[in-house]
Parts: C-alpha cells; sequence; structure tokens
C-alpha cells in the first residue's frame, strides 16, 4: 500500500503542481477568444515551420546519443535511437523525467545494449546540456541585462516590503516551482541510491559517463550538440510570427523567453506547464505585449507543441515495435 501510495504521488503531484500554477496564471483568462485567434489569427506557415525544427532537435538528439554510445561497444540502429527520443519526451508528460529510462529500456530491448551504461550516457547528456543552456544563459544575460533585473522585479524577487511580497500571487506560484525542482533533486538522488545498492550497476553507470571522453569524431559531436539548441531556440522563436501580437518582437527577446522558459521546464510539471506558461508571459509583457496577448501566445504554443510531443511519442513507440518485429 505504501508502494502504492508513492507511485500515485509521483503522477499527483506533478500534475497538481501544473495544475495550481495555470490556474493562477489563467484565472481571468477569456477562452472564447481562442478558438477565434487559431481559425483567423493564426499562420500556420510559420508554425508546421517551427514544429519542424521541433521534430529536427529530436532526430539530432537521437543521432548524438548513438555517437556516445559507440565507446562502450554498443552500435543500436540509428532509428531505435531516434524513436527512443521519440517515446522518451511522450513518457516525460505522464510521469516527468521517466523518459529517461523509457528510452534506455527501449535500446536494451531491441539493440541489446546495457541498461546501466546507456543510463550513464544519458547523465553526460544531461550535464552537457546544462553546459549549453548556462552558456547561453550568460550570453543572454549580458546582452539583456535590464530585462532580466526587471523581470526579477516583476515576479517579486526584490520588492522590499515583505508584506507586498506575501500578498503577491506569483510569489506563492515562484514558491511552489521551487519546491517542485527540490522535489525532483530529491527524486533523483533517491533513484541514484537505488542503483548503487545493486551489484554492478554502479561501476556500469560511470562508465556510461566517461563515455564522452572517448567519442569520435569530436566536430560531428559539437555539429549535433549545437543543432540541437539551434533547433530548440528556433522551434520557439518562429512560433512570434505566427501571430500578429508577437511579430515584431526582436530576436534579443526570443533568447530572454527561450532562457526563461528553459529554466521553467525544469519544474516538474507535464512539459513545463504552468511555470512555463507564467515565465513566458511575464517576460514577453515586459516587451509591451498585453497580459491578454501574452496569455493567449503561451497557452496556443505550450498546447501545440505538447500536440507535438504526444504525436512523435506515439509514432516513435508503434514505429520501433513494428520496425523491430519484422526484423525479428
Amino acid at each position: 500500500m505504501n508502494k502504492l501510495l508513492k507511485e500515485s504521488l509521483r503522477v499527483v503531484l506533478p500534475l497538481a503542481l501544473g495544475g495550481f500554477v495555470m490556474y493562477w496564471v489563467y484565472r481571468d483568462f477569456d477562452f472564447d477568444r481562442v478558438g477565434q485567434v487559431l481559425l483567423h489569427g493564426t499562420s500556420w506557415g510559420w508554425m508546421m515551420l517551427s514544429l519542424f525544427f521541433g521534430v529536427m532537435s529530436h532526430v539530432f538528439r537521437g543521432w548524438r546519443w548513438r555517437q556516445t554510445l559507440a565507446p562502450l561497444g554498443a552500435r543500436p540502429r540509428n532509428g531505435n535511437c531516434v524513436d527512443a527520443i521519440f517515446v522518451s519526451y511522450a513518457a516525460n508528460l505522464v510521469l516527468p523525467r521517466v523518459g529517461e529510462v523509457s528510452r534506455c529500456g527501449i535500446l536494451a530491448r531491441y539493440d541489446g545494449v546495457s541498461f546501466p551504461k546507456s543510463l550513464g550516457t544519458v547523465v553526460t547528456e544531461r550535464l552537457l546540456d546544462g553546459v549549453c543552456i548556462l552558456l547561453i544563459t550568460g550570453l543572454t544575460f549580458l546582452l539583456q541585462m535590464p530585462v532580466f533585473l526587471r523581470f526579477f522585479e516583476e515576479t517579486g524577487t526584490k520588492i522590499p516590503s515583505l508584506l507586498h511580497l506575501l500578498s503577491s500571487p506569483w510569489f506563492y506560484v515562484s514558491l511552489f516551482s521551487v519546491a517542485g525542482v527540490l522535489a525532483l533533486l530529491y527524486y533523483l538522488l533517491r533513484m541514484l541510491s537505488v542503483f548503487e545498492r545493486v551489484k554492478g550497476v554502479a561501476l556500469n553507470l560511470w562508465e556510461g559517463i566517461l563515455s564522452l571522453r572517448r567519442v569520435g569524431n569530436a566536430g560531428l559531436f559539437i555539429f549535433y550538440t549545437v543543432a540541437i539548441w539551434a533547433c530548440y531556440f528556433l522551434h520557439f522563436y518562429l512560433t512570434f510570427f505566427c501571430f500578429d501580437f508577437t511579430s515584431s518582437l526582436s530576436l534579443q527577446a526570443g533568447l530572454v523567453m527561450f532562457v526563461g522558459g528553459t529554466f521553467a521546464v525544469i519544474v516538474p510539471t507535464p512539459n513545463g506547464a504552468g511555470p512555463w506558461h507564467f515565465a513566458v508571459i511575464t517576460m514577453m509583457m515586459l516587451y509591451g505585449v498585453s497580459d491578454a496577448d501574452a496569455s493567449m501566445f503561451a497557452l496556443l504554443v505550450h498546447g501545440i507543441q505538447t500536440l507535438l510531443v504526444i504525436v512523435l511519442g506515439v509514432y516513435g513507440w508503434l514505429h520501433v515495435t513494428l520496425a523491430n518485429k519484422r526484423r525479428a
């Protein structure tokens, strides 16, 4: 019963956190306008181009993952690696961070890749992603420092009055988001402690982490890494041109919101729902977009991009299953 309760909480808490933040952000929103904007106020050509880069970010990640597995003696099929990435992102919608485990399970099943070793490469990948986003954040902060300082003020981080801080709904949104991140870190530490109790798993995990040192064709690896993050940015930035009320926003504004949204997605809610909306809306308003338009942008863009993740996840699961069944 205790185990069932823990598993239930792992599903319910991220949904509750995301739902709470979404309620605060959209409690006064006019949802009747959504259909009108979708039908008559959206440039679907730009949206399709944005979605193309969203797909390619997963494809490049799958190819790069295969490259990091090569030093371990693993030679999974390119298609299986890409399908595993598709499935992992969709799995994260159901239970945040479970996708990292599911994609390693797919390669273990269909290509015989050691699960602990492949999980080690995923840990390495996440560390590399952290370095990349810190570099992007540092550059963006230098270019748009006044905007970030205004964002901190708007979200209650620099309010001199404690009473004003405690009366701000954004303070509680930020508080719940931070609590969610701390809960995620605790879960990851617990997961690693479980791995360490299994004989040989910790050693294989460490071997997977160190695989980056022996990766072949460093130039190709760097290209994949740059391509992944360029696609992530274009996947977001090109959506500005889908709507009249955001089409005039600059590239610098796109970088600021991209960085804010990337950090918001760390919060363990389905696809960052709630914290991502809060960050993007707040930052977009700093660039002169109205609250209603910024809320509309965040709702539609996040909804369409989440739908893409679901479609790719279903495709990846069907394709990897059927393709390997034919080979068998």
